[in-house]
């Protein structure tokens, strides 16, 4: 009976244990997300975004990416909380994230032809792509795209 009452207790310690992890890892998730550096547009439609775009003179930088994508949650964590990257982001461009699965997403994945997560994508504010990278872009990548991608604009291409 003492047996019994003990491994009754261990199951019930052991369900605490695993709803408590579960609900930390949703915390944890929405806290990344805060701790974005780049200041991404909460709109739904590209098209809202590409109008304030328009509006502030500037490019827009988008990110297309998937929950399930790897690489994607490590451009979250590194690349998106950088404060000196965001600095220069915030600064040249209106930032989107959109995830290619949901809302507007698979129209985007099929407009701008998204093969790969992450893509980059640098669009003037009528949504013509400028320049485009299929992967990751750390840091130093990503302000030289950045640069490349104002550089063709100023030329017109």
């Amino acid at each position: 009976m003492y047996k019994l009452l003990l491994v009754k207790k261990y199951f019930f310690l052991l369900g605490i244990l695993i709803l408590v992890s579960c609900g930390g890892t949703k915390n944890r998730l929405s806290d990344q997300n805060n701790a974005f550096k780049f200041k991404f547009e909460k709109d739904d439609l590209l098209s809202k975004v590409l109008d304030k775009a328009a509006a502030q003179n500037k490019l827009v930088f988008v990110d297309v990416y998937t929950d399930w994508c790897l690489p994607c949650k490590l451009m979250d964590e590194d690349v998106f909380t950088h404060q000196e990257t965001a600095d220069f982001m915030n600064e040249h461009f209106v930032n989107y994230k959109i995830d290619a699965e949901k809302n507007e997403g698979p129209d985007i994945q099929i407009i701008y032809n998204i093969q790969a997560y992450p893509t980059l994508l640098f669009l003037d504010s009528k949504g013509k792509v400028i320049l485009e990278k299929m992967g990751v872009a750390y840091h130093t990548e990503l302000i030289e795209l950045a640069n490349q991608a104002l550089t063709n604009a100023d030329q017109g291409l």
